[in-house]
């Protein structure tokens, strides 16, 4: 076992590539491009495109040092058997989960809009998990993915920090993962929420897991 350091805060986490995964969260075209569900709801999507280019460097990083990669995508089957009402329901929207959408059938998988963005695409060998809900180990096999490859450490990006990213750093700190997010890989369509959410992780110690940032990363990554 070949360990290395992470410049984080609370303070330096010490891992092994050959056993750490990079996890990025939904980064679905609905969320993140212009005209998608999200800038429908009034959201300025730019804020979460700001994390395009370092995702983009970190994924390259970890597909060159031949690190386990998953992505992940919210949605659900064109039935809708598997959404809650209270989820479909919620906000009372006109337009919301399930109906016809921008981008086709909002949060429903094989629709155009809920396939991951062309810059962080997904390549052969590379999982992608469908999830229902907004952390990544509910109802879905990651966790047997990343036990099956011996994973101990997960570097989480995606969008967006508050929400499918907090939930998926808490899911992970309980199955024992060591987590750790890179800030600038992550965002909200609300700042504040990005940086309380960051504040949250590494509180008290590293509470629910570390943050860091790309360069950081990649630079431990490559060294």
């Amino acid at each position: 076992m070949t360990l290395k350091s992470i410049k984080a805060e609370p303070y330096e986490l010490e891992f092994d590539p050959s056993r750490s995964a990079l996890i990025m969260i939904d980064m679905q075209r609905d969320f993140v491009e212009p005209g998608g569900f999200g800038e429908m709801l009034g959201n300025d999507v730019s804020l979460l495109r700001s994390t395009i280019e370092p995702c983009r460097r970190l994924l390259a990083a970890a597909r060159s040092a031949g690190m386990f990669v998953v992505h992940t995508r919210e949605g659900h089957r064109p039935d809708m058997s598997d959404c809650p009402p209270a989820k479909r329901l919620r906000g009372g929207l006109e337009c919301g989960i399930g109906d016809k959408g921008p981008m086709g059938r909002i949060l429903v998988r094989g629709e155009y809009g809920h396939d991951i963005i062309p810059e962080l695409y997904p390549i052969e060998g590379e999982p992608v998990v469908d999830k229902p809900g907004k952390g990544a180990f509910f109802a879905t096999d990651l966790d047997l993915l990343l036990r099956n490859r011996e994973i101990q450490t997960l570097i989480v990006c995606g969008v967006t920090v508050e929400v499918c990213v907090h939930t998926t750093v808490r899911e992970g700190n309980d199955r024992g993962y060591e987590c750790i997010v890179p800030s600038d890989c992550v965002a909200s369509y609300f700042p504040e929420f990005h940086r309380v959410a960051l504040e949250m992780i590494k509180a008290q110690g590293g509470i629910f897991g570390w943050v860091s940032d790309s360069d950081s990363i990649i630079e431990a990554i490559a060294g």
